[in-house]
């Protein structure tokens, strides 16, 4: 069963982002120099905190790897050693050196820069490792394409306001569709949206909500029941 979208609109998702802007501030995410760090980033980050896979970019750039020419040539084994704290380490190193080659092989950011969002998200989508998640942070923050990053974080959020029905098959791609299709903001409010929805969900609306003092309590039925 898929789960059904419900008051996706506008106002509403404008509203949000101007509430968690008011509680938790700035954030400026995606940290990243280039937007070929930002796509290291994206893959050294998977199934591990940020922390780690920052420690694992900053081996790459010591040694000057944040180059796609550079560490697509680089031979496996010194990619695996320097991203070690990332954990995963082989599969990653595999991925980055073929991201690398990838990005070469399509001409580099000036290229691709004049993709449209849909034909560059399908050939991320052809790389190892890059699901749609991954694709749309990458689009989002490295060719600043306005995208709605609705991760786990979101659609937890999302449910327990009682704008979608939670669990269901499908619902990445549905919820991130129905936001793309209703919301026309630029890449700098999604950039924003995606980070407080984040650090959101990871300090106040985690497993365990903490509604006490939440801004979003007196719209949330789920907050309600934590009266």
């Amino acid at each position: 069963m898929t789960s059904t979208l419900m008051r996706i609109d506008p106002g509403r998702i404008r509203d949000l982002h101007d509430t968690l802007l008011d509680r938790h501030g700035p954030q400026r995410w995606w940290p990243g120099h280039s937007a070929f760090e930002v796509l290291a980033g994206a893959i050294l980050v998977q199934r591990t905190r940020w922390e780690n896979a920052a420690r694992a970019l900053e081996e790459l750039d010591r040694e000057g790897l944040l180059l796609p020419g550079r560490l697509a040539a680089c031979p496996p084994g010194n990619v695996e050693s320097l991203i070690r704290p990332a954990g995963f380490y082989r599969q990653k190193a595999a991925r980055l050196r073929a991201a690398a080659a990838w990005w070469q092989g399509e001409g580099g950011l000036g290229r691709m820069a004049q993709m449209s969002t849909g034909d560059l998200r399908e050939r991320l989508l052809g790389l190892d490792g890059i699901g749609p998640e991954t694709a749309d942070c990458i689009l989002l923050y490295a060719f600043d394409r306005p995208l709605f990053i609705a991760d786990a974080y979101a659609r937890r959020l999302f449910a327990r306001l009682g704008w979608i029905e939670p669990g269901g098959r499908g619902t990445y791609e549905r919820l991130a569709r129905a936001v793309n299709g209703t919301v026309h903001e630029g890449a700098r409010f999604f950039n924003e949206l995606h980070a407080l929805i984040v650090t959101h969900g990871k300090s106040v609306c985690s497993d365990t909500p903490r509604c006490d003092g939440c801004p979003l309590r007196p719209r949330c039925p789920a907050g309600e029941l934590h009266s």
